[in-house]
């Protein structure tokens, strides 16, 4: 039986990626963001998993808005680094792992959700930043990835509540995979910032913080949390965090916090960052 071994939330910052790819990571400004993430990188290195099920959103690399899923699962075996405007970053391809991803697809959607299925799409800096935090730059990733792509860029994007409990139920799709498999779950995205219009800027540390408690503590109030909060505490891009309760839904109701990082900024954006194991 698969299993879940832990969830991991981080910022995906389009320019953490152009730091590290330019070859910047070691200078001042950039260096207290990195830090944030050694941790992270020495305990995957010892926890190995065999596959990530990552969160993300798409920001118009394999969509826009001619199409515009909820919810997409990548079911390929393999997705190119994304051109998104300067060349695709130069990091290893990302590897499916096809068989699992359809069988959560076959679950979630006979548990009522309805996901698209994609079977062929190139992945942005969404997915590739929260990787090469974690994993640094390898010549090829150290594990399989299934990419979740969720709308949080055009209205409605689907309320906390939806996320938390698709977690549940991707919870319940892996567990009943028949494979010997150690999977985790990545939310990424936020934390508080807005990139466009007269509050360009914003950052929230106070709704942060109390956010990354609640994630913890308290995930229910989380994925209360209504859409109008999340834009008028934490900016029009702070509705990324919804993502992350994807990831919290799947841990279960208790989790140890192993590690918490917040910093600002990162560009314009503040930085959060958590690794959780469910509670025995």
């Amino acid at each position: 039986m698969a299993k879940i071994t832990a969830g991991v939330t981080t910022s995906h910052v389009p320019a953490i990626g152009a730091a590290l790819d330019n070859g910047r990571a070691g200078e001042p400004y950039w260096q207290k963001v990195f830090s944030g993430y050694e941790f992270a990188k020495r305990w995957i290195a010892e926890e190995k998993p065999d596959v990530v099920f990552l969160v993300y959103n798409d920001h118009a690399s394999a969509f826009s808005l001619d199409l515009i899923p909820t919810f997409a699962i990548g079911t390929g075996e393999r997705f190119n680094p994304a051109d998104e405007g300067w060349g695709p970053r130069p990091v290893p391809r990302v590897e499916g792992a096809p068989e699992l991803a359809f069988h959560i697809a076959q679950s979630l959607i006979l548990d009522d959700f309805d996901l698209t299925i994609v079977n062929k799409m190139d992945v942005d800096h969404g997915l590739t930043v929260p990787l090469s935090l974690m994993f640094g730059q390898p010549d090829a990733w150290p594990c399989k990835v299934i990419p979740f792509a969720v709308n949080v860029v055009q209205y409605p994007p689907p309320s906390g509540a939806r996320c938390y409990a698709l977690g549940k139920a991707l919870r319940r799709a892996i567990e009943s995979f028949d494979g010997d498999l150690k999977v985790q779950v990545w939310g990424t995205g936020g934390m508080s910032h807005q990139l466009q219009g007269p509050r360009a800027g914003l950052i929230n540390a106070e709704f942060d913080n109390r956010f990354l408690d609640l994630i913890v503590n308290d995930p229910e109030a989380a994925a209360a949390i209504p859409h109008v909060e999340y834009i008028r505490e934490a900016g029009s891009e702070g509705i990324e965090l919804v993502m992350w309760l994807i990831m919290r839904g799947a841990l279960g109701d208790k989790v140890d916090q192993l590690h918490r990082f917040y910093h600002v900024p990162a560009s314009n954006t503040a930085v959060g960052h958590l690794i959780l194991k469910g509670a025995a």
